[in-house]
């Protein structure tokens, strides 16, 4: 256990970031919090906000539900199809 470990979070979605502290982080816990962090290209503190959001606001939908509703967007955008060319044409033009 990580006895004087600790991990300082902001909690989004509020008027003011509020900062926590947690200490005494079991090793298995800050294992599997520091992998995530990585698979996700997150930081610990990024991570660990991702995860309490999941849930404590679990209003933000599912990621099946995110992932059904992408669907039908790109559904109900036609026949339109985009080449890696035109994707690339469109980046080079954002940054200008």
């Amino acid at each position: 256990m990580f006895d004087n470990a600790t991990v300082s979070v902001a909690l989004r979605g509020f008027a003011m970031p509020t900062s926590l502290t947690l200490k005494n982080i079991p090793d298995a816990v800050y294992e599997r919090l520091k992998a995530a962090a990585a698979l996700h290209r997150r930081s610990l503190n990024s991570e660990a906000i991702v995860c309490l959001e999941s849930v404590l606001l679990p209003n933000r939908g599912a990621a099946g539900d995110r992932l059904a509703r992408a669907r039908e967007l790109r559904a109900s955008l036609g026949p339109l199809q985009f080449t890696a060319q035109d994707i690339d044409a469109a980046k080079r033009a954002g940054r200008k």
